[in-house]
């Protein structure tokens, strides 16, 4: 088995001889006669270079394959191998990589196994985070989650930089909000998941992700390229954690932003998660607050689907934007609100109503257009974001 890397060079730089320079260095490396009777092992080690092309830009982008045999069917060994570093030797973007099937982990639940845990089927799911991030007591998270859940919300999560900070203990928001879970569960059947942030250094964060499930947590959010693919590779593969893993894009611009350098965002947040486990994904959609190209989005959308991972396009996402979301996404999607849903005028019950109400009326083929919209709490969203 084989894995293929695209490197991606600028017109100036000599795309063959950077990829020869990769093939070598970042594998077995040169040798002498000293080791001419270990050759053929040596060489059953090297990559080779199979392609050079150039894009409509100007830019070179060349194919290297590198032996299988050479990783740990894990994502650090393989990011050690296909950039290591040659990352620190100018300019060279990783913009592809392309994995066998096998390789790494498939994720325990996915879009399959989250819509059997919900029951729902036939349409996009609806997901909201905790607002304000920092600040709130425990009490205040399950307030919050009982107004959200009520109105029939599928999944909330813990804003991605609510750590397990005195103010409001990780085990405390769990233990305050697991009985409105219950609660929702008895009064309506529906399930509702929560995805707890787990955090912690290397020694006690398995440990802590145990304990939350036990103590009842349905789902995990784990900021991968903060902790580490290893992280959630443990996570993903640890039997007692048997829970849905969000996983947070938290640092990916400063792997993925800059033109010439990095990784291209498809490659981490696409590629690289759904071979580390993750069963959804968060990153941003090109119509919200951050900058993001859409086909780098639709890469992204790909490469998780493959894999039955859920995308969730993320970040600025209100009512408004649910025909666009649709257009792109169909049903197998995870729309995620923060402030699009805690910040409804109404609060943010009228939040989660709006964003059904959309649903509704685009599956009703039902214009947007503000003016043809009835008082209700869509078009207050509509009037408040667009």
């Amino acid at each position: 088995m084989t894995i293929e890397v695209d490197y991606r060079f600028p017109p100036n730089i000599d795309a063959l001889r950077q990829a020869k320079v990769i093939a070598i260095g970042q594998t077995a490396g040169t040798w002498d006669e000293r080791f001419s009777h270990r050759e053929d092992n040596l060489r059953s080690h090297l990559a080779q270079v199979i392609n050079v092309k150039t894009d409509e830009q100007g830019y070179n982008i060349a194919t290297v394959q590198f032996p299988e045999i050479n990783v740990e069917n894990d994502i650090a060994s393989l990011l050690t191998m296909i950039f290591g570093k040659y990352s620190m030797a100018g300019v060279g973007k990783i913009v592809a990589v392309r994995l066998d099937n096998n390789y790494g982990q498939l994720p325990k639940f996915g879009i399959s196994g989250i819509r059997q845990q919900l029951n729902v089927f036939d349409r996009p799911l609806i997901m909201a985070i905790f607002k304000p991030a920092l600040g709130l007591s425990a009490q205040d998270h399950a307030a919050i989650l009982e107004e959200v859940a009520t109105a029939g919300l599928d999944i909330i999560k813990d804003d991605e930089i609510m750590g397990d900070l005195n103010t409001a203990p990780t085990l405390e928001r769990l233990r305050a909000c697991r009985p409105i879970l219950d609660q929702i569960k008895q009064e309506t059947g529906r399930t509702v998941l929560y995805a707890v942030n787990v955090t912690g250094n290397a020694q006690t964060l398995l440990e802590k992700a145990r304990l939350l499930v036990k103590e009842g947590a349905n789902a995990l959010l784990l900021n991968v390229l903060t902790y580490g693919f290893s992280v959630l590779e443990a996570l993903a593969a640890d039997p007692e954690i048997n829970v849905p893993i969000f996983a947070h894009p938290a640092l990916a611009g400063a792997l993925c932003a800059s033109g010439d350098t990095g990784f291209s965002y498809s490659v981490v947040l696409g590629t690289l998660m759904a071979h580390a486990g993750a069963d959804a994904v968060l990153y941003p959609a090109h119509y919200g607050s951050l900058p993001f190209d859409p086909a780098e989005e639709g890469k992204i959308r790909d490469i998780l689907r493959s894999r039955n991972v859920f995308p969730v396009p993320s970040a600025g996402i209100h009512p408004g934007i649910v025909p666009k979301a649709l257009s792109d996404y169909g049903n197998d999607v995870i729309l995620n609100a923060g402030t699009g849903i805690m910040d409804h005028p109404n609060g943010p019950g009228s939040g989660v109503e709006a964003f059904f109400q959309a649903l509704d009326r685009y599956q009703q083929h039902q214009p947007f257009d503000i003016n043809k919209i009835p008082p209700s709490s869509l078009r207050q969203a509509m009037e408040k974001w667009g």
